[in-house]
């Protein structure tokens, strides 16, 4: 190829030629009782395997019928809005949390002072990795630049390759512990190289927590108030865990089975939580919110909001795809009890930070467009907002910039995919390998 357009002439002409020979008819799935997506007709996950870690609630069975109800989502046999209640206003709880979800049970006095000793020591990255691998080429994708570095780890483990379960733990809870260190640093470098702004590194401080932590690096001043903190670090328990069965978390399991070590598993894990049709909710709404605030002068006026966001459902307005993002889940359908826990948290930040307006418009958008769905769709399912409605928000008052939101979320969610891990390695020795139905022509 002697020149870049002849180079993209030749791919174009293979796409087409990939496109007619790799198209499979929608027809043959039913034929063949194929569930696309491992989802039945009703849009239900196909059961392929088993946990004790946690468990989703979206029906119940009465009088042989299964009806809807309010969302519930139980960690380790505790409901997650009971373990937030259990903390006191100032209590940060995510190391607690997250003992419980790795281990089984609640840990005593003794256990979790030990864990959060262990947490703080294994905070500070290897000599000179920050300089000589984070630095290196800095990105706006943060989570490309988090799965680098945690490839990276593994050059600088003795025992990289040790799969059994005692050293898996310990890799878990060292990835546990630096997650948020790689992406702020991941952050300010990208911050620095491309954004030409500032560099400023702080060093974590092994007596502050996780989500001490973050705001503390993130901020020149190292300044934060309590009620940030205790929002974000609700935030990142509310995103710990959420069954096995989410795309990242199977993804956890599908190649913890086929023997793969800790640091090459947790980068599957990333590569798929990056994907926007996973990792990339709370985006997509607050670019929404950015277009809703442009077009609506009055956010107490119920009517002109319900006539914009009739438009954006119609394919009218922002970004024509006729979906109201931050409504309704794959799994839950009256309510999302994440969502219903972080509200009330969600109002505190707003209240602290001055934002009662944009708290107004959200709090509008949660109450019409569910009925507005209903009616356009024409559907008898309920429609309610999902957790990822209100966290961009959340971060956008902490001042967590937009590049770091799914890294965000990928901060809370590797203590759900440690405790997967394990629970792979200590139930099973088979590797994960679903069939696929050949409907390949003869030529």
């Amino acid at each position: 190829m002697k020149n870049r357009e002849q180079m993209n002439n030749y791919i174009a002409r293979q796409e087409e030629i990939c496109r007619k020979n790799d198209l499979i008819s929608p027809r043959l799935y039913e034929e063949y009782g194929v569930n696309l997506g491992l989802r039945d007709e009703n849009g239900n996950g196909v059961l392929t395997g088993l946990t004790k870690i946690s468990k989703i609630v979206s029906s119940k069975i009465q009088n042989g019928q299964k009806l809807p109800c309010d969302g519930e989502l139980w960690y380790r046999g505790y409901r997650v809005e009971e373990l937030i209640q259990s903390l006191d206003d100032t209590e940060l709880g995510f190391e607690k949390i997250a003992y419980l979800l790795l281990m089984g049970d609640m840990p005593q006095q003794d256990e979790y002072k030990e864990f959060v000793q262990m947490i703080a020591d294994y905070r500070a990255l290897p000599s000179n990795f920050t300089r000589d691998v984070i630095m290196k080429k800095a990105g706006a994708d943060i989570m490309n630049t988090m799965t680098r570095s945690i490839l990276t780890l593994a050059s600088y483990d003795d025992r990289a390759m040790d799969t059994s379960v005692s050293n898996s733990l310990r890799q878990c809870i060292q990835l546990i512990s630096q997650f948020p260190v790689l992406a702020v640093y991941g952050y300010n470098a990208y911050n620095y190289y491309v954004n030409q702004s500032s560099m400023i590194i702080h060093n974590p401080d092994p007596a502050l927590s996780t989500a001490e932590n973050i705001l503390m690096m993130l901020r020149p001043d190292r300044q934060y108030l309590p009620v940030e903190a205790k929002v974000l670090d609700t935030a990142l328990l509310l995103h710990m865990e959420h069954g096995g069965g989410n795309n990242s978390t199977f993804t956890t399991r599908v190649v913890t089975s086929s023997g793969s070590d800790t640091y090459s598993t947790i980068a599957a894990a990333m590569s798929s939580l990056k994907g926007p049709k996973h990792g990339g909710a709370n985006i997509k709404v607050m670019e929404m919110m950015e277009d809703i605030r442009a077009h609506v002068k009055d956010y107490a006026d119920k009517e002109e909001l319900s006539a914009y966001l009739s438009k954006i459902l119609d394919g009218d307005a922002f970004d024509g795809k006729k979906l109201i993002y931050g409504m309704g889940h794959a799994v839950y359908t009256k309510s999302d009890p994440r969502e219903r826990v972080f509200k009330q948290y969600v109002q505190r930040l707003a209240q602290a930070k001055g934002r009662q307006q944009d708290m107004m418009l959200y709090q509008g958008v949660e109450e019409i467009a569910p009925v507005l769905i209903g009616n356009k769709r024409n559907r008898n399912k309920d429609v309610s907002p999902n957790v990822d409605f209100y966290s961009g928000f959340v971060y956008e008052m902490l001042g967590i910039p937009v590049e770091l939101y799914t890294a965000m979320f990928a901060v809370a969610r590797i203590v759900g995919w440690s405790a997967h891990r394990i629970e792979e390695l200590i139930c099973t020795d088979k590797i994960i390998r679903p069939a696929y139905m050949s409907v390949m022509e003869k030529k």
